[in-house]
């Protein structure tokens, strides 16, 4: 009775009705929010929270539904209509292993943007990222700048990490550890401290070591940027009008200044006004599409598509991401991991729903990280990350396999002969990759996707770290701490890498080129800089150069990507960016 239950809630529910579906907007709004993700649902919620201004929040997708709501299943939510469905331009040497060896790149399409469907992981990155944003010319983007950010969104739950000055209570989002823990993920981190590395907050004072992951986590359920910043007494405003399934097709601009926008809901058309600001809040792959077709960006590719240009600027270039070696299976003689076959157990079902623990609870089966450094100069500043899981791509009942969309022939090679057997997986991440990647437009139609041209894997450096790595959780994996478990290193060959020696540097490197793992992590292509930035888009208080009335604020403006999961990211630039917003229009 308890798996019929589930099913009904996850197929049939959602968290919240669809607002003003139907419902005539004003024609004109002081500000106009485009984008209602990780950063555009905070900048709507601190905006409105002036009750003078008028806020109009435009959201391409529809309303959080209640099968992203259990962590364990995250995978499941890729292949549905809460994801853009996109996916990179063929790139030699990277995806080789994924169905028509193109990479695939989930983004929300939904309130909460990515928050809804991505691994919940909250890590926060380096103060040496932030400190470089602002040597490169940010004023105000240092560390000691951006840490009340972080701060402000933050209500952490673990009580010993709350009293320390990098954490904070009180704040819309829920910050947690998973209440349910493997006893492979304790061997994980006693592996490491054998190792010398040290246990500890990675949020906190160092940002090198490992730890149990911290996720957006209430209750056992996922707490996106939509539940957190756009909660029912924030939608009850008067002053905050949501509008769902509208996409923004253009900026309305009069010469250098935007005026509006034009977006279509319900097959219609509409335009509607900005008194004050645009804000473009649509991520790093769609606010540049927007920006394009609206004629900002660089002159030649928008005269190539005949597309009047109104401000020439580096739009679309500087594009970074995360990039890490998938399908490192370990197996077990020991049922002590996640198998979604348990997961699915009455009783663990009825474990997360009464009670919000259990398996279901883990964050996409993830339990506990580690940063380092991949080699001696980079110590201090980790630039490779290590994702325990408690099971691995042959665990399920398909979902990592949708998830990384897997070719047939790889995953029958290498997974279906170990399928459902014990097992977990550890992740080796690049997190400081020099390889830069474009986005630009296909066509004017705006209904169109993109092109995305990643570049991974451009520069060698980025893949000598992922190797360097794979050998540290080689090296984990060994340990009598894993041993104990009978733990052993899955050996069959991914297809195309048979002719090298397995576990060799070579065979990594294939290993990775061909099962190319993706952590939705895309950043930087509405660049921040100063004036002397030719390759600058917005300025440090996020003003698009050269065009009055329009502000960026997401993750495309990143210089660089900081070495974290970015969601944590993107919700800072969304608090610290409703702040310049404020100061300039002198309502803080």
């Amino acid at each position: 009775m308890s798996i019929l239950i589930l099913a009904f809630v996850l197929c049939c529910s959602h968290t919240h009705a669809d607002p003003l579906r139907n419902e005539l907007l004003s024609e004109e709004y002081d500000f106009v929010v485009v984008g209602g993700g990780s950063a555009g649902a905070v900048v709507a919620n601190r905006l409105s929270e002036i009750t003078g201004w008028t806020v109009l929040l435009l959201e391409a997708g529809g309303d959080e539904k209640m099968i992203s709501q259990v962590p364990l299943l995250v995978s499941y939510t890729i292949p549905t209509a809460l994801n853009w469905g996109y996916r990179a331009e063929p790139t030699p040497g990277v995806c080789q292993g994924l169905r028509d060896a193109r990479c695939v790149w989930p983004r929300g399409k939904v309130l909460g943007g990515t928050s809804v469907i991505n691994y919940m992981l909250y890590t926060r990155g380096s103060r040496h990222d932030y400190d470089r944003w602002q040597t490169a010319g940010n004023p105000g983007w240092g560390y000691q700048h951006v840490l009340k950010y972080f701060l402000k969104s933050e209500d952490q739950k673990n009580p010993y990490l709350a009293r320390t000055p990098y954490h904070a209570s009180g704040g819309p989002v829920t910050i947690s550890e998973s209440p349910f823990r493997t006893p492979l993920s304790a061997a994980f981190l006693q592996a490491a401290s054998s190792m010398g590395y040290a246990i500890r907050d990675t949020n906190g004072e160092h940002q090198e070591g490992f730890q149990f992951i911290q996720g957006t986590l209430r209750r056992g359920a996922r707490c996106s940027s939509n539940k957190a910043f756009l909660d029912p007494r924030t939608r009850a405003r008067r002053n905050l009008h949501i509008s769902l399934r509208s996409r923004v097709t253009r900026l309305l601009t009069d010469e250098d200044r935007v005026t509006g926008v034009e977006f279509l809901r319900n097959g219609e058309r509409h335009r509607v006004a900005a008194r004050k600001e645009v804000v473009l809040s649509a991520g790093t792959l769609n606010s540049p599409q927007v920006l394009m077709l609206s004629g900002i960006g660089p002159r030649d590719h928008l005269q190539d598509l005949n597309i009047s240009v109104v401000r020439d600027l580096s739009v679309g270039l500087n594009l970074q991401d995360h990039v890490g070696l998938g399908g490192l299976t370990f197996l077990l003689n020991q049922s002590v991991g996640i198998r979604e076959s348990d997961a699915r157990k009455p009783s663990a079902v009825l474990r997360w729903l009464m009670a919000g623990s259990g398996p279901l609870s883990v964050l996409g089966g993830v339990e506990a990280v580690g940063l380092v450094p991949s080699g001696p100069n980079a110590t201090g500043w980790p630039d490779v990350e290590l994702l325990f899981a408690a099971g691995s791509t042959n665990s399920d009942e398909g979902g990592l396999r949708m998830a990384h969309d897997l070719s047939d022939q790889l995953y029958d090679a290498v997974f279906r002969p170990i399928k459902h057997l014990p097992s977990f997986t550890i992740f080796p991440i690049g997190m400081r990759p020099l390889s830069k990647g474009t986005v630009r437009l296909k066509s004017r139609n705006p209904l169109e996707a993109p092109l995305f041209h990643p570049n991974y894997f451009a520069h060698p450096k980025d893949v000598a770290s992922i190797v360097a790595v794979t050998r540290l959780a080689l090296q984990l994996a060994a340990s009598p701490e894993f041993q104990r478990f009978g733990v052993r290193l899955h050996d069959i060959p991914v297809p195309g890498c048979e002719h090298l020696t397995f576990a060799s540097d070579a065979y990594w490197e294939c290993h990775l080129r061909h099962y190319t793992m993706l952590f939705h992590h895309q950043v930087g292509t509405c660049k921040m800089g100063p004036a002397s930035d030719p390759d600058a888009v917005v300025d440090p208080r996020l003003k698009v150069y050269g065009v009055q009335g329009l502000r960026v604020i997401d993750l495309s403006i990143a210089p660089e990507i900081p070495n974290c999961h970015t969601h944590s990211v993107a919700m800072m630039i969304g608090e610290k960016g409703s702040d310049l917003i404020k100061e300039d229009w002198g309502a803080l």
